[in-house]
């Protein structure tokens, strides 16, 4: 029991500092948009005389806002690097320092008068949600036993989600919400990064890392048995060597190296479809249509707040039951079922904004959709494609897989956060048409092109993706009569 009770503890301890921040930082910046807004303006009367025009208040926000997702993408450009140089674990411990500077900005931004600072602090907390969000999923894979590897990695769409609805309950304005306690709202996510720098220390290093990178066999078994305690670790070890064996003499991969290697043309396919669809699927959007929606149907105004607390709650419920199934069901269900039932909840979502003023009902059954909505999204696409990655790509190229990953998904962030109050201006009611596409075509990718990984070694995976790769190549075989064409050709 203790050695399962280690496993969660590391979870838990890397999850904290890790993927939480992302979803926290998200959703914190929610509560105070007015008074920072309010702030702007104040601070620049201060120091010209003249106050700003709205639209220049409105763009500033945009900029404040847009520097999250512009530090995400430093952070995950970075994170493959630091990976490589430094280890999984010393990275995650060395990432808290971009949310301590953030904190420390951010909490004196008033104080210094300065709204500049709150835009930086945004930039730094991005950084730190970059780096974890590529490398909390890669460490925890690499650390689980095989049959709960799914699980394990999945962990971090939990920590999101955790995140998410906290930093809904913190922004509240009984707590940090209000006008005058902004600031620390904004400072307060030191406090999980405090908690990951006491805590993370005590735990092993990636076993996987140690042996494969680092070469080094006995940190790697003192850290397996750390990790499973007396149960017998030399299968997993003959498959951890087995694997070193076949990365041997290779170094870590850049990421522009994937992309000349046909040996990956699939395993890359498959995660830049699945992580550009995971931003561009509308899921997002949905908290941002969410406030307008329930104000419709009537609930009042101030207690708004509350009820897409339970939108943020419903992420997490789905992530952790995707959570305790992902490992029986498989990725490939879990991906499709979510796709197709986006879909579907995306055309009555439409139809429903349509006929919002026309049929009384109308504003109960949107609120539904977006309830429905976020869930298919949370049992699925949340926590399956974070765990790919890992599964699809061997030790030296995923690193590199997670850069890749990472930055389309910050970027896609960037680009429906920009892109979206333009496409409700132009499409109104069907506005949700581009996702409604998204959802479709990354459905029919999965149906036909992405094999189970679910229970197999990562060996095993590479040969499955090894055959779809060169399939061109063997069938041409069989059609030369020598053999010496025959080898010239593999």
């Amino acid at each position: 029991q203790l050695q399962s009770k280690i496993l969660i503890l590391t979870i838990c301890a890397a999850g904290i500092g890790g993927t939480f921040q992302y979803g926290y930082n998200i959703s914190i910046i929610n509560a105070p948009t007015s008074y920072i807004q309010t702030f702007m303006n104040e601070t620049w009367l201060e120091r010209t005389g003249v106050p700003l025009e709205s639209n220049v208040i409105l763009l500033l926000w945009s900029f404040t806002v847009s520097a999250y997702p512009l530090g995400g993408l430093t952070g995950a450009v970075v994170a493959g690097p630091m990976a490589i140089m430094l280890g999984r674990k010393m990275s995650l411990l060395l990432n808290n320092v971009f949310v301590i500077i953030a904190a420390v900005l951010s909490g004196f931004s008033r104080m210094a008068k300065s709204f500049e600072m709150i835009m930086l602090s945004r930039l730094f907390t991005g950084m730190n949600a970059g780096v974890s969000m590529n490398i909390q999923p890669m460490y925890l894979a690499e650390s689980a036993p095989k049959k709960l590897r799914g699980a394990v990695a999945l962990t971090s769409a939990s920590f999101t989600a955790l995140g998410l609805v906290l930093g809904q309950v913190v922004g509240l304005r009984e707590l940090l919400g209000g006008e005058e306690s902004w600031p620390f709202l904004l400072a307060s996510n030191v406090v999980p990064a405090l908690i990951q720098l006491t805590a993370l220390p005590w735990f092993p290093e990636s076993p996987r890392y140690l042996l494969i990178d680092r070469g080094d066999k006995e940190s790697c078994i003192s850290a397996l048995q750390k990790l499973r305690g007396n149960s017998d670790l030399s299968a997993e070890l003959e498959e951890m060597l087995a694997e070193q064996a076949a990365v041997k003499g290779q170094r870590a991969k850049n990421p522009w190296e994937l992309f000349q290697n046909p040996a990956l043309r699939w395993q890359l396919m498959s995660i830049i479809v699945l992580s550009s669809a995971m931003q561009l699927c509308g899921n997002d959007s949905m908290y941002f249509y969410a406030a307008y929606v329930f104000q419709e149907a009537g609930i009042p105004q101030d207690k708004i707040p509350y009820v897409v607390i339970g939108t943020g709650s419903c992420e997490l419920i789905t992530s952790v039951t995707c959570n305790m199934i992902i490992d029986y069901a498989g990725r490939r269900p879990l991906l499709l079922g979510g796709y197709i039932f986006m879909a579907g909840w995306a055309i009555v979502f439409m139809v429903a904004l349509s006929q919002q003023t026309q049929i009384s009902w109308m504003p109960y059954l949107s609120m539904a959709c977006i309830f429905a909505y976020i869930l298919s999204f949370g049992i699925g696409p949340a926590g399956v494609t974070g765990v790919l990655p890992t599964e699809v790509f061997d030790q030296m190229s995923r690193p590199a897989a997670y850069m890749i990953c990472g930055s389309l998904l910050w970027f896609n962030l960037f680009l429906v956060g920009t892109a979206f109050p333009f496409i409700v201006k132009s499409l109104a009611h069907f506005c949700y048409v581009p996702f409604l596409v998204v959802c479709v075509c990354t459905a029919l990718y999965v149906g036909f092109f992405l094999p189970e990984t679910k229970g197999k070694s990562f060996l095993e995976i590479s040969e499955e993706f090894k055959k779809r790769n060169f399939k061109a190549h063997t069938h041409a075989v069989f059609y030369k009569g020598p053999d010496e064409i025959k080898s010239t050709i593999l």
